[in-house]
């Protein structure tokens, strides 16, 4: 069985679709800004000890913390 792809393992560059997440206790402020299942997500870049990493989420641009980005399990493109 493969392990299941995250934020977290996407490179820079990399696309994926948001398919679900590994907690139920999601933060509100990333449902708020596009962090939804179907949703596009692009790497746009990595800091430079790897956290945080800064996204585009369906055209919404955040940052979030490798630990947040590790419960939101994706599908590469």
């Amino acid at each position: 069985m493969t392990k299941a792809n995250t934020i977290a393992d996407l490179q820079r560059g990399e696309r994926a679709i948001i398919k679900s997440f590994t907690e139920v206790d999601v933060p509100l402020k990333l449902i708020e800004m596009g962090c939804i299942e179907g949703n596009y997500v692009e790497v746009l870049q990595r800091a430079p000890m790897q956290d945080p990493i800064y996204l585009n989420i369906s055209g919404t641009y955040l940052a979030i913390r490798l630990e947040v980005a590790s419960k939101i399990l994706v599908e590469k493109l």
